[in-house]
């Protein structure tokens, strides 16, 4: 079952590798991106598409970055806390009243129920 899984996750790996490389060989043409004031880029497509992809991952990164770091910060500071003292015990119930309460029930006839 585990060479199952393996097989499984390298041919999607292999699907996917070779996906992307068609999609590279596809859009060999060049591309232009007009920037303002005239200029521009030009440069084989698939070097703008990973450009583009690179540019939007970097921005989420950086626009999580403030949250990851809020995360860490409290958990840090939760972990530093010195543990909370254990509440007491609950005393133990009393033994006599448990053997009372089993020998009153232990006389009451039972009458085939």
């Amino acid at each position: 079952m585990k060479n199952l899984v393996w097989l499984l996750k390298w041919i999607l790996k292999a699907a996917i590798f070779f996906t992307l490389f068609a999609f590279a060989l596809n859009n060999q043409q060049e591309g232009a991106v007009r920037f303002f004031f005239g200029t521009e880029w030009r440069a084989p497509m698939v070097l703008v598409v990973l450009a583009a992809f690179a540019l939007g991952l970097a921005a989420g990164v950086l626009a999580m970055l403030p949250g990851w770091w809020q995360r860490r910060k409290k958990t840090r500071s939760v972990a530093d806390e010195p543990a909370a003292a254990a509440p007491p015990p609950a005393p133990a119930a009393p033994v006599a009243a448990e053997a009372a309460t089993d020998t009153a029930l232990a006389s009451i006839p039972r009458h085939g129920l």
